[in-house]
């Protein structure tokens, strides 16, 4: 279930700005799942977006960092 019944567009936005404010910001689907209280489907389709928007990009371990990253 999502946390608060946000908007996506404000989604987005929060999960952006974590990233941007701990640039060294690591975690694979399970802890944004966790972190942000997603369910699975919401978690996907935020990651999706993020990673089609070149916010974010997946490291070979799994994880999603700030895209640009040397991580």
């Amino acid at each position: 279930m999502v946390s608060g019944h946000l908007p996506v567009s404000e989604w987005l936005q929060r999960i952006r700005v974590e990233y941007q404010e701990m640039p060294d910001l690591s975690l694979n689907k399970k802890q944004m799942q966790k972190m942000w209280r997603l369910d699975a489907f919401v978690c996907d389709a935020l990651v999706d977006a993020l990673v089609a928007a070149r916010v974010l990009r997946r490291t070979a371990g799994g994880a999603y960092v700030v895209h640009g990253t040397g991580v």
